[in-house]
């Protein structure tokens, strides 16, 4: 079954699913060089920024940051791979790849982390058993957050008592 066909009762041209019923499979998503995107990206499938999103950029497998390519705002996903710029902070459940020439200004929470010679990172990094586990509800559906116990109170800290030096066997008190 081709990916196109002729509508019966009209003759024209139509586009159709490979096979009738099943999920489309996700697909790739690109924000072409040379073009701006204001506002958030969700995709369930890969984004490769290729030019400029001033926005949060969420997506379901991967996300691709191309050489040139500038991403100013948060980045969620399972996978990132930058080779441009992201200002903001990027939270991976599985891994990062920082490659040469790339930079990333903003806080890094994942599984794995790579960063080759000449990319550049200032930002945390949380690893491991500090990352937290991904949200498996569908984008666009996150949880809100829910308000803590105590939250907008003033916490009162107890002062910090100044410690006297330990005295040596052979000092004695002065009288």
């Amino acid at each position: 079954m081709g990916m196109f066909g002729k509508d019966p009762a009209s003759g024209r041209e139509t586009s159709r699913p490979e096979h009738k019923g099943a999920p489309a499979a996700p697909g790739l998503s690109i924000v072409g060089a040379g073009m701006t995107v204001h506002g958030d990206l969700e995709s369930n499938g890969v984004v490769k920024v290729e030019g400029i999103v001033d926005g949060a950029v969420r997506a379901q497998a991967q996300v691709l940051v191309a050489k040139g390519g500038v991403v100013h705002g948060d980045i969620e996903t399972t996978e990132v791979v930058v080779g441009g710029t992201v200002n903001g902070a990027i939270h991976a459940h599985d891994r990062v790849e920082v490659q040469a020439g790339a930079s990333v200004q903003g806080d890094i929470t994942t599984n794995r982390i790579t960063v080759a010679e000449g990319g550049s990172l200032n930002g945390l990094i949380r690893m491991g058993g500090g990352a937290p586990e991904r949200d498996e509800r569908p984008i666009g559906r996150q949880a809100e957050p829910k308000p803590q116990p105590g939250a907008g109170r003033v916490a009162t800290v107890p002062l910090a008592r100044i410690a006297a030096p330990p005295r040596s066997a052979g000092q004695t008190q002065a009288q």
